[in-house]
């Protein structure tokens, strides 16, 4: 089965750049809620990354609460510092220099990395995401160091519309539970409740290693696969790469192939797959 994933009609709520960001499944997303009896549920990301349609349904009332989970302590603090002190972490971003200088000053937080503190490390990862190039943490800066580049690294630093994103979600930090937990364990802890619809979005087989910092191996893949699969009763989706390997770990389940646009160092258009467990109701 085919079709194509629309990119229009979703909402932009989440403060991060993700490249191969899954926003635009929003309308997907929504239709499986409602298909699904899931308005007064719980939907659940264990490799959330920049949460773009877990924050989308919470917001516009498609679900109750929403679970964001990372492993990367990194992303973790900026989700709990956005969550926690979303006043406090607005000013910092209403007062930050863009400047190079003051990229290095955080590229040195992030890469000391003291989750301790997070809402040191969780606006350092912040400042990074949306200054870098592609909002990859660990490239370089918009513009180059020399900021010769045709934009510069205030490109993608708008204040004013970050705050707004901020405030959204601080309306809503209640129904947000944030945990820095592996993907496999949140998998195993929501599958079992009811009411509870899994979005699980792992790090995928293809140039795994530029877009996300914990790549999986062949033998991470099959373990989440066994792990799902075990699952298959509860309600959950899974995206990836459409590669061999994954008709091959899904071979008895639903798969759905999709198109979706790229913005990592060039926009390109990628064919995905998505993986249903048996209980889930498509339409």
């Amino acid at each position: 089965m085919s079709t194509s994933m629309r990119q229009h009609k979703k909402p932009i709520i989440s403060p991060l750049r993700y490249p191969g960001g899954k926003a635009s499944l929003y309308p997907r997303l929504r239709t499986l809620v409602r298909a699904n009896a899931m308005t007064e549920g719980t939907y659940v990301e264990p490799y959330a990354g920049g949460a773009g349609a877990a924050l989308g349904l919470l917001i516009t009332g498609e679900v109750q609460r929403i679970v964001i989970n990372d492993l990367d302590p990194a992303i973790y603090s900026f989700w709990l510092a956005v969550t926690k002190h979303p006043g406090e972490f607005s000013q910092m971003v209403k007062t930050a220099d863009l400047t190079v200088d003051e990229w290095l000053r955080q590229k040195e937080i992030y890469s000391i990395g003291s989750p301790e503190n997070y809402l040191k490390l969780g606006f350092a990862t912040f400042y990074l995401n949306r200054t870098n190039r592609s909002g990859v943490l660990n490239g370089g800066p918009i513009g180059g160091m020399d900021q010769t580049g045709n934009y510069k690294i205030d490109a993608r630093f708008n204040k004013e519309g970050l705050i707004e994103r901020i405030r959204l979600l601080a309306l809503h930090s209640k129904q947000i539970k944030v945990t820095n937990s592996d993907g496999l364990a949140v998998i195993r802890k929501y599958s079992s409740r009811h009411n509870t619809l899994i979005y699980a979005d792992p790090p995928y087989f293809e140039k795994a290693g530029s877009l996300y910092l914990n790549s999986f191996m062949d033998s991470h893949h099959s373990t989440l696969a066994a792990c799902l699969n075990r699952a298959a009763g509860s309600k959950w989706l899974l995206t990836y790469d459409n590669v061999p390997r994954v008709a091959e770990l899904y071979r008895e389940r639903r798969r759905e192939i999709f198109s979706l646009n790229y913005s990592a160092h060039r926009v390109v258009k990628a064919n995905e797959v998505m993986v249903f467990s048996d209980s889930l109701v498509l339409v």
